[in-house]
């Protein structure tokens, strides 16, 4: 993006990207990608240590609702349907979340998603959340330990006070065990650390569920073990084929928008978007669909990263939506030598 876009080319080119790689998205999202609010400023929020969310953000209340606007704006035109689907906290009293102090409207809570998302957003609400308490943590309501710490509008409460200590620790690490056991409980936590090399940021250990709902996943678990290890090995060799095939087509399409790119280039570009597990647009369900807009944001990231300095940009610590700018014009570039 050149330097001085336009605020309503910036908040659509950056939902477009995100639908692209997650088929849905929120202005919130939107928010954080413009840089006016920080991810962990948002997960402070969430927790109810920050309110409104304008208090935390770089730019004022009139430029937040602006661009609520532009965002609803280009979702209406894009999607049959929209959600305005409340932010709530991950606290104990679930209470709705403001973005502004006096000028919210239920626009800063729209979502637009593709229809295979729908039901998630519909059904979406942030888990509850608990800490891994530090040694020596002391309730700040009923002055006991705990080994869990909840923050309930920026006050540490252990599980009991919070009303979770019926609630039994699943670790992280078998995935379907956790989802069934959360799939089963009424009641459930996400249990976490913070993380020490990364300010600000967590790691998930695993989560709080109620007793019964742990039993019951495990017996549901130990009684399709057998089939879930077949399941496993055809999934594996089906996912191979697949693949080598998927990254033929996008091999294909890449060609097909930029007929004079090297076709060495159109392969890696491809085989790197496709690889399995990296999260990237190939993953998606608009890569793996084909569309137009995934395969050329599959494109501008390889120039990005193979045809300019913004690599080194940010190593000097450029803010990612300046080095952004700054590179856009040497993308646009290489994008019509290539058309």
């Amino acid at each position: 993006m050149v330097k001085g876009m336009q605020l309503s080319t910036r908040v659509q080119t950056i939902a477009e990207g995100i639908v692209g790689r997650l088929g849905r998205v929120s202005l919130l999202e939107v928010l954080v990608e413009l840089g006016w609010v920080h991810e962990n400023n948002v997960d402070r929020w969430r927790r109810g240590e920050v309110d409104p969310l304008s208090a935390a953000t770089s730019v004022d209340e009139d430029k937040l609702l602006e661009a609520a606007v532009l965002f609803e704006d280009w979702g209406r035109d894009r999607f049959n349907a929209f959600y305005d689907v409340p932010h709530v906290s991950t606290t104990r009293d679930r209470r709705i979340l403001r973005f502004t102090a006096d000028k919210d409207s239920d626009r800063l809570h729209l979502r637009y998603t593709t229809d295979k998302y729908r039901a998630l957003v519909e059904a979406s609400r942030p888990d509850l959340e608990v800490l891994e308490a530090k040694a020596g943590f002391e309730c700040a309501e009923c002055r006991r330990p705990d080994d869990w710490v909840m923050m309930d509008a920026g006050t540490a409460i252990c599980t009991s006070c919070a009303d979770l200590d019926h609630l039994v620790f699943l670790p992280a690490g078998n995935a379907t065990l956790s989802r069934r056991a959360r799939k089963e409980s009424g009641l459930t936590a996400i249990a976490i650390r913070p993380d020490p090399r990364r300010r600000g940021r967590t790691r998930r250990l695993g989560i709080l569920v109620e007793p019964d709902a742990l039993e019951r996943a495990e017996q549901q678990c130990f009684d399709d073990e057998e089939l879930r290890a077949r399941r496993r090995v055809k999934d594996a060799e089906r996912r191979e084929l697949l693949d080598e095939k998927f990254v033929q087509q996008f091999t294909t399409e890449v060609r097909l928008l930029f007929p004079k790119i090297p076709a060495e280039r159109a392969g890696a570009i491809a085989q790197h978007t496709a690889l399995r597990g990296s999260g990237r647009v190939g993953r998606s369900a608009a890569g793996q669909a084909l569309d137009e807009r995934a395969v050329r944001h599959a494109v501008v990231a390889s120039v990005r990263h193979e045809d300019t300095d913004y690599d080194a940009l940010l190593m000097k610590g450029v803010p990612r939506q300046e080095a952004r700018d700054r590179i856009w014009q040497r993308i646009d570039e290489v994008l019509t030598s290539w058309s």
